[in-house]
């Protein structure tokens, strides 16, 4: 019995700290792309989690464009972003301060890693 109890409580509180991490989540994260021949491009996100669903915006060079097909589960989400006439898959984990993100452009993927963005006031 107190196997069960210890085992409840266990997996309860695990699924307590995971919803608090994605929770944390929320909020603009900003980094940077680098291409394979050295062209950087800036990304920022802005994200809204409602349970196990994604939302927000990603900064592209046509402006902000909305995140479709958001879904999270635990500390790993997905998304995609249309720019410039393609579908841009996303796949990212996160890490508490920081975010890492892969995106897979036209077949070629790179990764980056976001960080929370302080606005200036």
């Amino acid at each position: 019995m107190k196997k069960k109890i210890f085992t409840t409580t266990l997996l309860v509180s695990c699924f307590m700290i995971c919803l608090a991490a994605i929770a944390d989540l929320n909020g603009k994260w900003a980094g940077k792309l680098v291409t394979s021949d050295g062209q950087e491009y800036p990304l920022l996100y802005n994200f809204k989690v409602d349970g196990d669903k994604l939302t927000g915006t990603a900064l592209t060079p046509e402006g902000d464009v909305d995140i479709k097909e958001g879904k999270t589960n635990g500390t790993d989400f997905s998304f995609t972003v249309a720019t410039s006439g393609i579908v841009i898959p996303h796949t990212g984990k996160f890490m508490g301060d920081s975010v890492s993100v892969e995106l897979d452009i036209n077949g070629s993927k790179s990764s980056s890693v976001l960080k929370r963005s302080v606005e200036k006031k």
